[in-house]
């Protein structure tokens, strides 16, 4: 695979030259609300790399055991380093694109105007757009769902015969957000972000440590790596993992994090995301292999319900609660990051960007159209507890295709690199077999749902 270096040193050789200077740099056009407001240019590569943690190691990784199960070691593992070798060199592929437009006058800010510029303005409405708000909205409503999933899970161990609901918890954990959401720039969450990041590497730790405790001792279950289930089954399940593990490094907002760096942004992401990816190999690896470990092919979809036996913990009481705190903490955080897109689309509708951005035009409409876009996901999260069927769906239409595809195909389109070298066939190469992923990927989650859809009823108690 091309490096970054070798990359960046292909993109030197493209810039247009005139009399050994740049070619003229452009004025940059006004900017509106939602570029103005939210996704302010004042951030370092620093922060960079805590919004690019936050929004890349969350806790859906707790599922990457759940994934194993379906693939097995070898193939298991062989596709996680696939899937961090990939979305590393697709993430600096869209970095560079975006650099190559500031450096000459037309710094983009959102993954829709990128994709506006590159591929036209109908694949920008009709495709990128709603599949970027899709994915990103999604993976707030997931966020919240969780949030109350794990704050259930807290509560039935300090009170075995609690009657409170699920919906009730998400509820709780949606007021949390509602607060969060007020916060007014993405740049504003670079601590929260920051506390975050050492959030995932705690709550990963944390969970390593049940695994291997688990693992070691008798109260776990018998360990078995087979592959289970009828040929049919494994192959959708094979297919379905794979889901997983591309939705678990999805991002799908490369371009909304570049947009907080203050300029010049030249070198600043793959920074950033150099220091990003040292935590997404601790956690990611560390957790799917000792949770696949410990539990073999009976790991759960969530491995922390894998800590209990008929409702018994396996693991001190302590460190079950630790590990849910943080997760909850870190879930707060993943939702209000992967909210910004959102508050971007409504700064640019409701707010003006000629008065200043804590007047009372602007705070106004701001505080009434995030309560509402939180209130709006938090009841879709309490309606259907079974949202994590409907997310791997939205992981196979919307994170393969932002994450693993458009970064390769922007990059030819932009650089038009020679059809005889590397780089070209290297990234057409990607962009076809991760096309052919996610749709198999989507059928596989599409089957799933159909399976459990006999168990789906709204406000379950899960």
């Amino acid at each position: 695979m091309a490096t970054p270096s070798s990359i960046d040193a292909y993109v030197r050789d493209q810039v247009v030259e005139n009399g050994g200077r740049e070619a003229h740099v452009c004025a940059q056009p006004k900017l509106d609300a939602g570029a103005l407001f939210v996704l302010k240019s004042k951030g370092s590569w620093l922060h960079c790399a805590y919004h690019l943690t936050t929004s890349i190691v969350g806790p859906d990784l707790l599922s990457l055991p759940y994934s194993l199960a379906f693939l097995g070691w070898t193939a298991g593992i062989f596709c996680m380093v696939i899937g961090a070798l990939v979305t590393f060199y697709s993430y600096n592929l869209i970095a560079l694109v975006l650099e190559h437009k500031a450096q000459f006058g037309h710094r983009r800010f959102r993954f829709r105007d990128l994709a506006h510029d590159v591929l036209g303005p109908r694949w920008c409405r009709y495709f990128v757009g709603p599949l970027q708000f899709l994915v990103c909205y999604g993976a707030v409503v997931g966020s919240i769902l969780l949030g109350g999933q794990c704050m259930k899970a807290i509560y039935l161990l300090l009170n075995p015969n609690g009657n409170m609901k699920l919906y009730e918890f998400v509820i709780i954990f949606g007021c949390l957000m509602l607060l969060l959401a007020q916060i007014p720039s993405f740049h504003s969450l670079r601590h929260i972000n920051l506390v975050s990041m050492l959030l995932c590497l705690t709550y990963s730790v944390c969970v390593t440590a049940a695994c291997i405790y688990i693992g070691k001792s008798n109260t776990g279950s018998q360990k078995d790596y087979s592959l289970k289930g009828t040929t049919v089954n494994r192959v959708f399940g094979i297919f379905n993992a794979n889901s997983i593990i591309a939705t678990t490094y999805g991002n799908g907002i490369i371009p909304e994090i570049q947009a907080t760096l203050a300029a010049p942004v030249k070198g600043k992401m793959f920074k950033g995301l150099s220091v990003c990816y040292v935590f997404v190999t601790m956690t990611f690896f560390s957790v799917a292999i000792s949770g696949y470990w410990a539990f073999g092919n009976k790991a759960e979809g969530l491995i922390l319900s894998n800590f209990l036996d008929d409702g018994k913990p396996l693991i001190p009481m302590w460190l079950i609660f630790m590990t849910n705190i943080f997760t909850i903490f870190q879930l707060s955080a993943v939702g209000v990051v992967y909210l910004q897109p959102t508050n971007e689309v409504l700064e640019t509708t409701f707010s003006d960007p000629t008065s200043n951005e804590l007047s009372a035009r602007n705070v106004i409409p701001r505080l009434i159209s995030r309560s509402i876009s939180v209130m709006v996901a938090t009841a879709i999260a309490a309606m259907l507890p079974f949202f994590g069927d409907i997310n791997s769906v939205i992981g196979a239409f919307g994170f393969i295709p932002l994450d693993f595809v458009l970064p390769v195909v922007l990059f030819n389109l932009t650089f038009k690199p020679s059809k005889r070298s590397l780089i070209y066939w290297l990234n057409v190469t990607i962009a076809v077999v991760f096309s052919i992923l996610g749709i198999i990927g989507a059928v596989a989650a599409i089957r799933q749902i159909s399976i459990d859809a006999e168990t789906y009823k709204l406000f379950a108690n899960v």
